[in-house]
């Protein structure tokens, strides 16, 4: 039977939710590779519902904790939610990039399962960082903005991923990656068009000031991805994930400078 078009996109979204996170999902969800590879559209919108996962948990939990324990709780949340997807592919790559210097020896280690040095300093490192900017903001921000920067920051961090996704080629051995679905392909101009309005979304919510933050996000995305392009000549899904989560990062790091000093 065929689905009316907005049956279909509410498929490819959940699709979408699925993959990149544990919330669960009506069994009845077409998970094959044509719906997983036009799920990408969607990883902004994926964004804006865990972001909202944690910044609830900030919320409700700043009524009772202190800001500290309250950070706390919300990036816990957003973890499980995501089943730790991105901040894996992060590890892998702090694994894979500091330790090999060939792209054979590069993908040799990002394939292995198993967390190495560079992994824990850097997982340990970015997490740090993350709790850092978001208790400091805390101080200069009320509540209800943070909840609003959460969501924000979680959305278009992912857009980066897809900007990623767009501008090189992938490049893992398809058969051993676990984003074997996505690989080489580009999303249209409606799919493109589709994820931007995920991440612009929750920026219509922040003060103004603090939505300047966003341009740093192209500078840092194509460092990035000449830094894949130069060692392995594209990207992998490790990489997509070290993207998400550094992209996260700049993000709160521009809010804070702009919200604290400007």
């Amino acid at each position: 039977m065929k689905r009316s078009p907005v049956s279909d996109q509410i498929q490819v979204f959940l699709t979408a939710v699925m993959f990149f996170t544990r919330i669960p999902v009506p069994k009845n969800i077409d998970h094959g590779r044509y719906m997983l590879q036009r799920s990408a559209r969607y990883f902004s919108w994926v964004g804006i519902l865990v972001g909202a996962i944690g910044a609830v948990i900030f919320f409700l939990a700043a009524k009772i904790f202190s800001p500290a324990l309250s950070i706390a709780f919300s990036m816990l949340a957003t973890i499980l939610t995501t089943g730790a997807f991105h901040e894996d592919g992060f590890a892998d790559c702090c694994d894979a990039f500091g330790g090999g210097w060939t792209k054979e020896k590069i993908l040799m280690i990002m394939k292995d399962s198993r967390l190495g040095t560079y992994g824990v300093v850097g997982l340990l490192g970015i997490l740090g960082f993350k709790f850092l900017l978001l208790l400091e903001m805390s101080e200069s921000v009320r509540a209800t903005e943070i909840v609003c920067i959460m969501i924000a920051a979680h959305s278009i961090s992912r857009l980066m991923a897809v900007s990623i996704m767009q501008q090189y080629d992938y490049v893992q051995d398809i058969d051993m990656s676990k984003s074997k679905p996505l690989a080489n392909r580009k999303l249209t101009t409606t799919e493109l068009i589709i994820a931007i309005i995920g991440s612009i979304i929750p920026l219509l919510f922040l003060p103004a000031a603090a939505s300047l933050a966003v341009v740093l996000l192209p500078v840092a995305g194509w460092l990035m991805g000449q830094y894949f392009k130069k060692w392995i000549g594209g990207y992998t899904g490790d990489c997509l994930g070290a993207t998400q989560q550094v992209s996260e990062i700049i993000f709160y790091l521009g809010v804070l400078i702009i919200t604290k000093y400007f």
